[in-house]
């Protein structure tokens, strides 16, 4: 059985056991499990299910593996002649997610 679903704006599909890394969720520290209700398609092996835009009673249970920083990204202009550059660095805050169970 897997399901696509939709978070921080990007799809991913995912599987029991599956391990992902999405945008940074907000919850709370003490909160380890949390349930994303956003599921577009579940396939169970033998029917196939879409949500228009979501499927009402399906949800992905994950538990929260850890909250991190990913890679700098640095981004940089030069315009020549014109003593004129910047630089600027990027970290985005990311979340690692462990699914548990997909529920339809």
């Amino acid at each position: 059985m897997y399901a696509v679903i939709l978070t921080g704006g990007k799809q991913y599909k995912v599987e029991k056991g599956d391990s992902i890394t999405v945008e940074r969720l907000s919850h709370p520290e003490n909160e380890k499990e949390i349930t994303i209700k956003e599921v577009l398609m579940v396939h169970d092996g033998k029917e196939v299910k879409f949500g228009k835009p979501f499927l009402k009673d399906a949800k992905v249970v994950c538990e929260v593996v850890s909250d991190f920083r990913g890679k700098k990204l640095i981004s940089y202009k030069y315009r020549r002649r014109k003593d004129s550059h910047w630089k600027k660095g990027h970290r985005q805050e990311l979340t690692k997610l462990k699914i548990k169970e997909i529920k339809i």
